[in-house]
Formats: structure tokens, sequence, C-alpha cells
């Protein structure tokens, strides 16, 4: 994977177009911006009930954004990351409708779970409530099949998206097809999306258990064998989170976002610090994706050990970014707008901090000097405000943060000089040799960070000062040592 800042966007939502669109973009107004563009779901359908997550054929590219053809030509300007889907599929795709058709009859009938077949023998009800799950209640839905019978699936996020058995012969033949079908694109990193609840085993939590660490280095050795990267997308416990990069080529680092905030909020860099000090050097870095802003990654453990924030410094957190957006995060947050991700607060990044642009841009650049490979989602890159059109259209929480693009409205951010400030400080990410080499990390007052780089003989340094909001990036160049500050 390239040391270089990515992008992360959906096809239509950037571009109001196609992937040629993207293309287009990608070579024109954002040439040299981004190593890598990280598509989101482009299958078929792309907007279906959870905007491309529940795909009816992962194998196919929906025909209203293109073609294989022009995901490979994208492929040949960028490095190009697509989402495996591990751990579901459509309910209303074929196998599924098939399964729900002919019942125990059907050819993919091992291919999905039922509550009978992960425990053919009964379950406690310590097995049941031991189970982890994202969402409030159990991961099961009754549903009906042709003959009158009623079964319970097995759903670990919605109705919509059936778990799949992937240790059943045509479950693991259906993702074997999907990293062909990638690799022949030209994709070069895959994104496991939700491949932590892949393993279901009685008498455990069904998430992140021994089995899943066998079963996501089974997946990554297919996908190096067909030349691609492997990145797991797992929200988690912070030590968790340590021991899981240990295991695999990629991770997020989900715990940035919500601790580069408490600094903005409370002047307080201690947390941050302690992070960045151990945090896994294989991550990529994030403030925002197509998602909400997590707070279960600096969380305590379900069994009391305590997590890189206080439980009133998180409850702190998410009120004041509430109280920052004025009040329009709360209205897409929670139990709000069909919203299921208790443990996430539904919002732009630059909403959630009141529309600073200093803090913001503070923001991405301590994200930048973070140990990782930054990631930028389109929204964050333009600098983008809560959509309540589109949440109020929807009622969608999340579409809070997933705005429509016109073609003028990314010009016109681009020119603004927020935006060109941020683009200034990608360009400096993707090209300055200390970023190559060797990180530190020092605090020398509560509300301060420095961050160095350093490779032979070069290197790069970021001081904050969270206190007075003030931030300034000092470097080497051939001609000498070189400082701007970080601000519009």
């Amino acid at each position: 994977m390239k040391n270089k800042v990515q992008l992360i966007t959906y096809v239509d939502r950037l571009t109001d177009g196609t992937f040629a669109d993207l293309k287009t973009l990608i070579d024109g107004p954002l040439k040299g911006l981004f190593g890598t563009v990280h598509a989101l779901p482009f299958f078929d359908p792309y907007d279906g009930a959870d905007a491309g997550f529940d795909p009816k054929d992962h194998t196919n590219v929906d025909s209203r954004l293109g073609t294989w053809d022009d995901v490979r030509s994208l492929s040949k300007s960028v490095d190009l990351m697509a989402d495996l889907i591990v751990n579901h599929v459509s309910a209303d795709g074929d196998a599924f409708q098939d399964f729900l058709a002919q019942g125990d009859a059907s050819d993919y009938a091992d291919m999905f779970l039922t509550y009978a077949s992960v425990f053919p023998d009964g379950a406690t009800e310590k097995d049941l409530t031991s189970i982890y799950r994202p969402r409030p209640g159990l991961p099961f839905n009754q549903m009906s099949l042709k003959d009158g019978t009623s079964r319970l699936i097995w759903t670990t996020f919605t109705p919509k998206q059936i778990d799949i058995n992937v240790r059943s012969e045509k479950g693991e033949a259906y993702l074997d097809s999907i990293l062909t079908r990638f690799a022949e694109a030209g994709i070069s990193c895959i994104r496991l999306d939700a491949a932590g609840y892949a393993i279901k085993k009685p008498g455990t939590s069904c998430f992140m258990i021994p089995e899943t660490y066998d079963f996501l280095a089974e997946l990554t050795q297919k996908a190096k064998a067909r030349g691609m990267e492997v990145l797991v997308e797992i929200h988690s416990y912070y030590q968790d989170q340590i021991e899981i990069s240990k295991k695999v080529d990629r991770v997020y680092d989900f715990a940035l976002p919500p601790l580069i905030m408490h600094a903005l909020f409370t002047g307080d860099a201690a947390p941050l610090c302690r992070w960045l000090d151990v945090s896994p050097r294989n991550a990529l870095t994030v403030l925002d994706t197509h998602d909400g802003i997590g707070v279960i990654d600096v969380g305590a453990h379900s069994d009391g050990r305590p997590g890189l924030l206080e439980p009133d410094a998180i409850h702190n957190l998410v009120e004041t970014m509430h109280e920052r957006s004025d009040g329009t995060s709360r209205k897409a947050t929670g139990a709000k707008a069909s919203n299921l991700d208790l443990y996430q607060v539904n919002s732009t990044y630059f909403d959630a901090i009141g529309r600073r642009e200093t803090d913001y841009l503070i923001a991405r650049a301590v994200q930048f000097f973070a140990p990782g490979i930054p990631q930028i989602y389109y929204v964050g890159l333009l600098g983008g405000e809560n959509d309540m059109e589109l949440l109020a259209k929807t009622d969608v929480g999340r579409d809070i943060n997933r705005h429509y693009y016109k073609d003028d409205e990314v010009v016109e951010a681009l020119e603004t000089p927020m935006v060109a400030a941020l683009t200034k400080l990608i360009r400096f990410r993707n090209e300055h040799p200390a970023f190559n080499g060797a990180f530190s990390i020092v605090q020398p007052a509560r509300a301060q960070l420095e961050m160095t780089w350093k490779a032979e003989g070069q290197w790069a340094k970021l001081s904050v000062d969270f206190a007075q909001m003030e931030a300034t990036i000092s470097h080497t160049t051939p001609d000498g040592t070189r400082r701007f500050p970080v601000k519009p």
C-alpha cells in the first residue's frame, strides 16, 4: 500500500455520475492528491437498504455506475480498494430467495445460519446473552419459508442483511468468486467489512474469537495469492485492536477521531499522546468515514478494564459534538432517524467541531502526522456540512454525512481557503520523505504535542497547542529548514 493519503468515497455521491466521472475527477482537479481510492460498495445494487452493503450480486458492478472495465480503467490512474462484505448477503439475492422457496432442499441451505444450525442442542440464557452485537437485541429474525414454516435466521445487522456460513461449501465458494473478480479488475486492496462477526460458535461472543482469527488469516492468504492486500474493519476495545493489528495486514485507527476531538474540546492532549505512543503502526488513520464518529473504540471493556477516556469524558465529548453542531447531530444519532448504531454520533467532522476552520485543519494535521496511512472521506475533503435536507428525505441517520455533490459544488469547495489549505497539507504528507522513517511524540505541556518524523537526515515536526488552538509544521527542504502555520 502506498504511503500516501487515501480517498474513501461513494462513486455517485462525489461525482453525481459513474466510474468514468470519478476517473475524470482523479485525473483532473484531484490529480496527485491520493495514492489510493477506496470506492465504497458499487455492486448490484449500490443503493440498497444499507447504501450498498447489502448487494444482491457482489460480483457485478451496478450498471448505473459502469462496468468492470471502467473499474479497471480507474485502477490505471490510482490504486483501488474495494469492500469484501464478508459477513452477510442481501435478503433479496438469488441464494437466499432460493432458500426461502425450497428450505432444506435448496442448494444454498447450508450457506445460511439459523438458530438451530448454530445451536443444534439448544442455547442457554448465558449462550444468548454472551453474543456480541452492535445493535440492541439478539441477532435473529423470524422469517417464513414458502411452505409456511418459520425459521430464526441469523442477522447481525438488519433483516435485509442475511449472515452467511463462511465455513460452508457455498459460503466459501461465494467469497472466493468475489476475490477472483476483484483481482481481475485490478483492485489492489480489499477491506473486509464486518469480518469480526463472521464466525459463530456456541458459548462464545461470536465476535473476534480465536476461530475468527484463523478465518481472517486464511482469507488474507487467498487475497495475497491474488496480489491484494487486506484491511480489516473492526470496532473494538483499544487493547484488542492492538492485538488484532499484529495478526493482519492493516487495521483502522478508530480511536483517533474521538481522541483528537477530546483534545480540541478540553485542551487535554494527554489521552491522545498516550494512544499515539502505542497505536498500531500498520493502521489507516481516519477522522470521518461513511458511518458515524465512533466512541466505543475509546471506551471501557465489558469486563471492566478502563478505556482511553473515562465515561464522563466520553459523555461530555458526545454532548459537545451535539452542542457544536447546533443540535443537528442529535437528530441523526442514537434512536433517532432509523439509526441503530448506538455507539456512534452521526455528523460530519467539520460540523461536530462547530465549523471551526483552524480547529479542523489542526485535526487533519494531527491525523496526517499520526502513525499509519491517512484516509480522508470525500465529505471531509470538501469541508462538508450536515445534510439536513437529505436526512429529512431518507430518515437514515448516517445520510447526514453522505451528501450528493454536483460538479460545481466540488469545484467551489476546492477553491475555498480551508480546503485549499487542506490540499496543501495532503501534498506535504504525500511528498516529504520523513514520513517514510521513524515516528516520535512528546507532550511538553498538558495542552501541547510535538509529533516528529525522521528519515535519513530529513525530518518533519508538527507542534500543536490545543489551549491556544495553534499549530505549526517545521520541516527540512533541500534549501534548509522551513515552517508554516496550520490555518486557512
